[in-house]
């Protein structure tokens, strides 16, 4: 964890602590936990368990890269990535420690992402009681309507000046058109979203499921309507392949690829239901690449200076 990434939505990697548990469908596969599993024997990992504190080298390290990137002109984001900053067992006196190192590194953007975002306003308000600063990006995980339905309402609600969605591992479709619009007829005064960044990806990793076009390129289409920007990370293990046949999901192996036929009932298609079935290639991650339809979609909100 530090300064090289290949989390392609974020310069850095730096966390307060170290541990958490499932709280949810996206938790199923966590990398996080994974490493955990093997670099502590999964002693920070799941109910009841102990977080890891690190050394005060560790803290300092942030320090130096705000330095640098001051020294510079530049900001670097930073992804706090085997933690969530609100959990609930968050070692004592840590959250508090980690909010001075935030108001202390104005030239890093924290991209706080969490699965608790019903935590986020008031342990927000605890970290920052004179506001948040405008370093700081909240973020919420969403992978299905239900948990968008559920929590993107308290994402809008907390305290923050950015505001975006992380939704990875996509786990069905989304419809966001309550939160990014846009709303009304063409020419009427239209409210600004209520959310900044989308950032959609596909599951790496052993077990992970697929994910299916139509979601990615619905989530796009909606993000271009409401000018919002759209990042694709990734498709993950699995890539679109070439031909459709089947019913349901059905794994097989031919010529060391693993292949399955995706069915998907597509929500907003002009002329009502139509299903449709996809083909899906288990390839790998680095052969699958981040290209949707030919392109590459690397949008972020903007990052908003500091007074000098």
């Amino acid at each position: 964890m530090g300064a090289n990434t290949a989390i392609e939505w974020t310069d850095m990697t730096w966390s307060p602590w170290e541990g958490c548990q499932k709280v949810g469908p996206g938790c199923d596969h966590c990398y996080a936990e994974s490493m955990n599993r093997w670099l502590r024997h999964g002693e920070n990992w799941g109910p009841g368990a102990p977080r890891r504190v690190y050394s005060d080298a560790h803290w300092e390290k942030p320090v130096r890269w705000n330095d640098a990137a001051a020294k510079a002109g530049q900001y670097r984001k930073v992804f706090p990535s085997v933690c969530d900053p609100f959990d609930n067992a968050a070692p004592d006196g840590q959250r508090e420690r980690f909010a001075r190192l935030i108001r202390e590194t104005p030239h890093l953007v924290w991209m706080l992402l969490t699965k608790r975002i019903g935590n986020a306003g008031a342990m927000l308000a605890d970290m920052f009681p004179q506001g948040t600063p405008e370093n700081v990006w909240l973020g919420a995980t969403i992978v299905n309507q239900e948990e968008a339905d559920r929590d993107i309402r308290k994402l809008v609600d907390a305290p923050a000046s950015v505001r975006f969605l992380s939704m990875e591992p996509l786990l069905g479709p989304v419809n966001l058109y309550d939160w990014i619009g846009p709303w009304g007829s063409p020419g009427e005064l239209q409210a600004p979203p209520m959310i900044d960044g989308i950032f959609v990806g596909g599951e790496s990793g052993r077990g992970a499921r697929p994910i299916h076009p139509a979601w990615v390129r619905s989530l796009r289409d909606q993000c271009h309507a409401a000018g919002v920007n759209f990042h694709f990370k990734q498709w993950g293990e699995w890539a679109p392949g070439n031909s459709c046949a089947g019913n349901d999901l059905i794994e097989r192996d031919r010529r060391n690829i693993r292949s399955g036929f995706f069915d998907y009932n597509d929500h907003w298609n002009a002329h009502g239901p139509n299903p449709f079935r996809q083909t899906m290639d288990r390839i790998g991650k680095r052969k699958a690449g981040r290209e949707l339809d030919g392109q590459l979609h690397d949008d972020f909100p903007p990052i908003i200076a500091v007074n000098e």
